[in-house]
């Protein structure tokens, strides 16, 4: 059985991770910031437990045995660009020395490239007023980018379905489009297939609804 370590479990696309591993009954330890907030994740056997995904040594204490770890963070009362950057380095070192090489992170749509190949978020018309935080969360990726680890960032191909969010089964690799969509569940699907088959390698991937 594969175990898998997913940070950020109380979030709505580490849940659907944790859903989704559950429903093959893949051994999950779910890390939150505060596990009594997310007793409602106990369940199906998954072990809650309190993780700060910015520091390394808990990083490396929580991976040890698992995997794969799918990290889906966000510190909403953190400097992004500090927080993001902090994580990524955490996360290296900490499964470097778990022995856990296997990392899924959790991207931004903006930051993928486009069939033209600008990145979504140098489109024009892209939303700018979240700038900042789609460059926040690429100096997070571009920290896994410079390490050793089998890592890959995978985000929507545009955004999350939230007008028919139903899990259809199915899902595709798809370049950075703004009208692009998938739901939470389909997503999760794609985050435990890469973390347990890892079909993409070192690599940003954006994915929709297929």
């Amino acid at each position: 059985m594969s175990k898998v370590l997913v940070f950020g479990a109380g979030g709505r696309a580490g849940r659907a991770a944790v859903v989704e591993a559950c429903r093959r009954g893949i051994e999950v330890k779910a890390a939150v910031r505060d596990p009594a907030k997310y007793a409602d994740l106990a369940a199906d056997g998954v072990e809650v437990v309190a993780g700060d995904v910015t520091d390394p040594a808990e990083v490396a204490r929580l991976a040890e045995g698992n995997d794969a770890v799918i990290a889906a963070v966000y510190d909403g009362n953190a400097d992004q660009a500090a927080f993001f950057a902090a994580a990524a380095r955490a996360l290296v070192e900490g499964l470097m020395k778990a022995g856990v090489d296997r990392l899924v992170w959790v991207g931004l749509a903006s930051t993928l490239g486009t069939e033209s190949g600008a990145l979504l978020m140098d489109t024009p018309g892209y939303p700018q007023q979240y700038r900042s935080f789609y460059l926040a969360h690429a100096a997070g990726a571009e920290v896994l980018a410079e390490s050793e680890l089998d890592w890959l960032v995978i985000a929507p191909a545009g955004d999350f379905e939230h007008a028919h969010p139903d899990r259809t089964g199915s899902y595709r690799a798809a370049p950075g489009e703004a009208a692009s969509r998938i739901s939470y569940a389909d997503f999760g699907i794609a985050l435990v297939d890469e973390a347990v088959a890892a079909r993409h390698h070192r690599t940003r991937l954006g994915v929709e609804a297929g």
